[in-house]
């Protein structure tokens, strides 16, 4: 006979639960029933599963969870950063290259408002610090600074330095250029009092960007800890700036106050024979006197030659038309890469500042056993 049973029920409802971790309870109730053979006939109505652990174990998880969560924003917002500092230090360095090699061959700049002010200020003796090119400081910071915001997105320091170091090194770089930025708008404003400058604006906007860029990854606790760094920096570069042009005594700083209209200096010694036939001989190959009319030094150089032999040099004037703020050389003085007056070009040769007619001679190839030597 119970070969023969056959169960009329509905399909059974198979729940499978992990052991020890989900327990499984009826919603509703089991029917035992026998049918007509005597057999039991089951009804499993729906059931669900739930977790059995405690809350405290799904707390731990879901804080563990929100952590993860927060560091990962952290860590995405701080790559973000560190890439805005490469491409902003990127930007820098090459408006700086471009300034730097101007500043060395002397060339002149093109400025994108119009007029003379951009060249005028990057010849200025502002632009130079302690005899360094003040572009060429600006090509090695932007530089740093570049290489260190693409490092730290790679989290691949050199020398084993640690993020935090990283991060504490990229932000005294930015603070020390927003520094010297307020300087030098400062020396921008006061100085050369309606000039214009677009890559000295363009600078300062690249400086105060990266500062303030990089600061913003320090929390309030951090920056109150590195806020006397950032004092000591700024002060230091101040006080770097203040000696190098204090020093110096850049000569455009007269200059830019005054308006020189051009006069000429009377040549009051007699010339010798000697410096007469040296001042054909120099007009004859070629040599050139660069000089201004202001410059004292380029009065006693005619002096030496004398009255008459001063008329037969080629003298070449970079003001003719005098000196006002904002006046340039004229080309002729730009293309010789004037460096200060006087300036000779004998031969290819350049000889600056004041010389005895003997070195000039000599420079220039004149025969002394033709005529006598000058006492």
């Amino acid at each position: 006979m119970a070969s023969l049973v056959s169960l009329s029920s509905p399909p059974f409802l198979s729940l499978k639960c992990p052991p020890r971790s989900i327990s499984c309870y009826s919603q509703g109730r089991i029917d035992f029933a026998k049918n007509g053979w005597g057999c039991r006939r089951l009804l499993v109505l729906p059931a669900k599963c739930s977790s059995p652990g405690p809350s405290g174990q799904d707390a731990d998880s879901e804080a563990e969870t929100s952590t993860s969560v927060s560091s990962f924003s952290s860590l995405s917002a701080s790559n973000l950063t560190y890439k805005w500092c490469a491409g902003l230090g990127g930007i820098g360095f090459v408006e700086t290259t471009y300034l730097t090699y101007l500043k060395i061959t002397n060339s002149d700049a093109f400025c994108p408002t119009g007029g003379g002010s951009c060249g005028d200020i990057l010849k200025s003796d502002y632009a130079v610090v302690f005899g360094i090119p003040l572009p060429l400081i600006g090509m090695v910071a932007y530089g740093l600074v570049a290489a260190l915001g693409l490092q730290l997105t790679r989290k691949n320091l050199p020398f084993g330095m640690s993020e935090s170091n990283g991060r504490l090194i990229l932000l005294g770089s930015t603070t020390s250029m927003a520094a010297a930025s307020s300087y030098f708008l400062y020396i921008l404003v006061t100085k050369f009092s309606g000039a214009s400058c677009s890559y000295c604006l363009m600078s300062a906007l690249l400086s105060f960007s990266l500062f303030f860029i990089t600061l913003k990854e320090y929390q309030l606790q951090e920056i109150q800890k590195v806020v006397g760094l950032q004092l000591c920096i700024a002060s230091l570069v101040f006080v770097t700036l203040n000696n190098s042009y204090s020093t110096s005594q850049p000569v455009s700083t007269s200059l830019a106050e005054l308006n020189l209209p051009y006069f000429t200096t009377e040549i009051t010694t007699t010339s010798s024979s000697f410096a007469l036939s040296l001042a054909k001989h120099m007009r004859s190959v070629g040599a050139k006197m660069y000089g201004a009319f202001w410059c004292s030094h380029c009065v006693e150089q005619k002096q030496k030659f004398g009255r008459e032999a001063a008329k037969l040099l080629d003298y070449v004037e970079c003001f003719p038309d005098g000196y006002k703020k904002g006046t340039t050389m004229i080309k002729a003085c730009t293309d010789a890469g004037i460096e200060g007056f006087p300036m000779w070009v004998i031969n290819g040769q350049v000889l600056s500042g004041e010389h005895e007619l003997s070195e000039l001679a000599q420079a220039s190839g004149f025969q002394f056993n033709e005529f006598s030597e000058p006492t």
